[in-house]
């Protein structure tokens, strides 16, 4: 038997053994580096994070302010040695939300929740030096675009009825109201004492009535006539129509319904234009069923459900709250997701099974203010305190629709608040002494109840400093609930910037 190879196979497999083990203590070191340096940011930003946890309870925590420096919320120290948040500004709750030692956090409080602790820095290197500190919790201010004023007012308005306001600067993106109603009291939440009870209180109210859900953000309601903007977006944009389409059938049709597939999409309400046919200016000031009815079967489906979906719709809107998507399409099996092409006439003018947020719809205005683009929305103008604050920059999410194209929406939204026929629509949306544009919108629900009240719009028409969206639910036709009080939003607006 051969054993001269006895000592050389023991040296490679001591080889071997010492090279493994060289390499499982580099890929640890490297796996320790990735979670020390590249996750860090992430994990301190985790609410569920156990240090988050922790120093949620000890540690002093960053303000949360307005565009102006309003205190929103600020951190005090309580006779047990345990911080505890206050909100002297109970208007902003739909935004700032709560944060509790029983039930976490929530709104912008959650958002943000490493960076008010502290425990986010602005690199992977301040994270790490971070853990080698003294003192390792450095709490950031949270500067937002909200301004307290404004958002006071649209809550004041909204008063005790269901609903929601959101107002967005067009060339920007900035959010300078976000109203939701009902609403709760943060400063009740954040009491170890009472918090208990009335957080309970508030999770056993009715989904349609819960303070606790956004409706701004995460309410899904049916547009009606407001979704005609999307339309003429997507109709404009694909070139389906032109601003000259005329459908001759129409003012008939306005008589007898437009028969599709067997059933009769009516209208009615604008008897007054006559026998003569609308073109889009015209189908917008009066709003007309019919019209949009057949440029919806005109554009399509796919095409439809795409040019929306430029603007937000189908997806989460990337935004510092939870969002919930919009849809143009109930999921059928027909192009575009539609049922069938009644679904898809009805849609086109806000009915079917489309349904959208406030905050979509308010982005949908900007748009069309902004010439065409939409801006990223946000919440946020800076974290950080003094001259180390770090500025959260403008960003352009997509360009949408030519603004040629847009300035031809932009005349015919003017036209529905300015407007012979317009103005007995949406006329209380008008601006003393400012160009006005907008559309009113009333949902039906199917004979489940007053139907919502909707409408969305933006002033001056030339240089948009302000557009809206109103949602009113169940308050009747649009001019009687969500008009006026979108008028009213802009107008104060404009004359806090004077």
């Amino acid at each position: 038997m051969n054993r001269s190879g006895g000592a050389p196979s023991i040296g490679r497999a001591i080889l071997r053994l010492a090279l493994a083990v060289v390499v499982a203590y580099a890929g640890l070191g490297a796996g320790l580096a990735w979670w020390q340096v590249f996750e860090a940011q992430r994990l301190t930003d985790d609410p569920g994070n156990p240090l988050v946890l922790a120093a949620s309870r000890s540690a002093p925590r960053g303000r949360i302010l307005d565009a102006a420096g309003r205190v929103l919320a600020r951190s005090v120290k309580a006779d047990d040695g345990t911080m505890r948040r206050e909100y002297p500004a109970p208007a902003a709750a739909p935004v700032v939300g709560y944060k509790s030692l029983l039930f976490g956090a929530s709104g912008i409080e959650r958002a943000y929740d490493g960076a008010l602790l502290g425990l986010s820095q602005l690199t992977p290197a301040d994270q790490l030096l971070r853990k080698f500190r003294p003192d390792p919790y450095d709490p950031q201010d949270v500067t937002l675009s909200i301004d307290l004023r404004l958002q006071t007012r649209a809550m004041r308005l909204l008063g005790d009825r269901h609903g929601a306001v959101v107002a967005i600067e067009p060339a920007t993106g900035r959010v300078l109201a976000l109203a939701s109603t009902p609403t709760f009291d943060p400063a009740r939440i954040a009491d170890p004492a009472g918090g208990r009870a009335y957080f309970e209180e508030l999770q056993k109210q009715p989904d349609e009535s819960s303070p606790l859900i956004n409706r701004a953000t995460q309410g899904r309601y049916t547009p009606g006539s407001i979704f005609k903007i999307v339309t003429a977006v997507a109709g404009l944009g694909s070139g389906a129509i032109s601003p000259e389409t005329k459908y001759e059938e129409q003012p008939e049709e306005e008589r007898t319904g437009f028969l599709v597939q067997g059933y009769r999409i009516r209208d009615g309400h604008h008897e007054f234009t006559g026998d003569t046919p609308l073109a889009l200016a015209g189908a917008v000031e009066n709003s007309c069923n019919i019209w949009f009815a057949r440029a919806g079967l005109e554009i399509g489906g796919p095409t439809l459900v795409e040019w929306a979906a430029r603007m937000g719709f189908g997806d989460s809107i990337p935004f510092e709250l939870p969002t919930a998507g919009s849809a143009v399409s109930g999921g059928g099996d027909e192009p575009g997701g539609f049922r069938d092409r009644v679904e898809l006439a009805s849609a086109a003018f806000g009915q079917g099974r489309t349904f959208v947020t406030p905050l979509q719809m308010a982005l949908v205005a900007a748009t069309v203010a902004n010439d065409g683009t939409l801006m990223k929305p946000r919440l946020v103008d800076a974290v950080g305190t003094g001259g180390g604050a770090r500025r959260i920059g403008d960003e352009q999410w997509r360009r949408v629709l030519a603004p040629d194209d847009a300035g031809v929406i932009k005349a015919a939204m003017q036209d529905a608040v300015e407007g012979r026929f317009g103005r007995l629509f949406a006329g209380g949306a008008k601006v003393p002494g400012v160009p006005t544009a907008g559309k009113s919108g009333t949902a039906e629900l199917g004979g489940e109840g007053e139907p919502h009240s909707w409408f969305i719009g933006f002033a001056p028409v030339d240089q948009p400093r302000i557009a809206v969206a109103v949602l009113v639910e169940r308050a009747g036709f649009g001019r009687e609930a969500a008009v006026p009080l979108a008028g009213d939003v802009m107008e104060y607006w404009l004359d806090l910037e004077r």
